[in-house]
């Protein structure tokens, strides 16, 4: 594998982006050149360890072999065609997702917004006429188009952008009653993300997400599950809902479905999936031919490596060093852990956290200001574990003083 760094440095490459690219991101300032497993080498040669990597997208870790093998073969023999063709790979991922979710069809597309975006649609193609509206969660998160923004009920993502799309009405996250009180003659679906990702780990209450399925059920209203963060291995499961023995009618998906790749997925029952009918929704890069062989080989290769079990292995030891570290350092109100998803919540802002982590070479994020958000890759060596929680417990007991 190369091992050559970038050609610029990084205080280089941060002035080419201050010239030529828009400044929508805050962008640490450190370009990072290569990645390999759960390490990244920065443009000078400095190796980080990587709890975070690609924002979740990087579930096997980073470069993962048969990914990018099988990349490379697919892009020497089609790269791209319209979905007004067949092409073996597509159908393939999509039996191959089916099988080890509720049965049922996939709509392709590139990104979870997008994903969401087509659960929305359907929804509303679906639903009887006159019903439209959509319940979504306080913390939740679906993505930054407009429809996703709307439905994200977190009023900072909604600052300058009104109006917004209508049809969105917002529940408290674990309060079944409030559901219930919101449910009326136009409402058509209840969309949730199973465990809160960029909202700070938040696991559901026992029985919460039944008790939505009944609400549902009882109501003609179709349950939607945003899986873009939990699915596909993240939680020790395939899929987050199989923890909680609630199955949604829609489940959208992206983020590390494609290993890296991009790419999103949008699956539902054979008897919902008509309704988004030809003409009515289409993602010209979806499904395409690298997408799909990415898609196939990270199942291929988390089942070939026993990965699902691995994860909930590494999950265990997540638990213990970070439960212990609970005991031990006042900062740490809150440990948070379901797989591979992992939340620290903090007395204190986690921004220095974040930058005493880096300046020791481990990278990790926070979200709503005081959680630390750890992702991992399933393919993490135990040893890993140790030393990145061993930096974490090193630089919070230097921020309490």
């Amino acid at each position: 594998m190369a091992t050559a760094e970038a050609t610029m440095n990084s205080k280089s490459i941060i002035e080419q982006f201050q010239q030529y690219v828009v400044p929508n991101y805050r962008r640490y300032p450190i370009a990072l050149a290569r990645g390999e497993g759960s390490y990244v080498w920065d443009a000078e040669g400095l190796r980080y360890l990587d709890f975070f990597p690609g924002w979740g997208c990087n579930l096997l870790g980073h470069c993962p072999e048969p990914i990018v093998k099988a990349v490379q073969e697919q892009v020497a023999t089609l790269i791209h065609v319209p979905n007004t063709w067949y092409t073996e790979a597509q159908g393939r991922w999509a039996k191959l997702l089916s099988e080890r979710s509720f049965g049922g069809q996939a709509f392709f597309c590139n990104s979870g917004t997008e994903a969401n975006e087509a659960a929305i649609k359907l929804v509303r193609l679906h639903a009887p006429k006159g019903r439209y509206k959509i319940i979504t969660f306080e913390g939740g998160f679906h993505g930054r188009t407009l429809g996703a923004t709307a439905a994200t009920a977190q009023p900072k993502y909604h600052e300058g952008l009104g109006p917004l799309m209508a049809g969105f009405v917002y529940a408290p996250f674990g309060d079944l009653a409030a559901v219930e009180r919101l449910i009326d003659d136009e409402t058509a679906a209840i969309m949730i993300e199973p465990i809160q990702g960029e909202g700070g780990i938040n696991i559901p209450p026992e029985g919460y997400l039944a008790g939505l399925r009944k609400l549902a059920d009882d109501h003609g209203l179709l349950l939607v599950f945003d899986e873009v963060q939990t699915g596909c291995g993240r939680t020790g499961q395939w899929f987050a809902y199989q923890h909680f023995g609630v199955t949604p009618d829609i489940m959208t998906l992206a983020k590390s479905v494609c290993g890296g790749i991009a790419g999103g997925a949008l699956l539902t029952t054979a008897e919902i999936a008509p309704s988004l009918r030809p003409g009515m929704h289409a993602a010209t890069f979806g499904g395409n031919p690298i997408a799909a062989r990415a898609g196939i080989a990270a199942i291929e290769m988390i089942e070939n490596e026993g990965l699902l079990e691995h994860a909930r292995a590494l999950s265990e030891i997540f638990r213990q060093r970070l439960i212990d570290l609970q005991g031990k350092c006042e900062l740490v109100r809150d440990v948070r852990v379901l797989g591979l998803m992992i939340g620290v919540e903090l007395s204190i802002d986690g921004t220095g956290v974040v930058q005493g982590c880096m300046d020791r070479k481990l990278l990790v994020n926070c979200t709503h200001n005081t959680v630390l958000r750890l992702l991992p890759a399933m393919n993490l060596a135990p040893q890993q574990v140790h030393d990145g929680c061993d930096i974490l417990a090193q630089v919070l007991q230097e921020q309490a003083g």
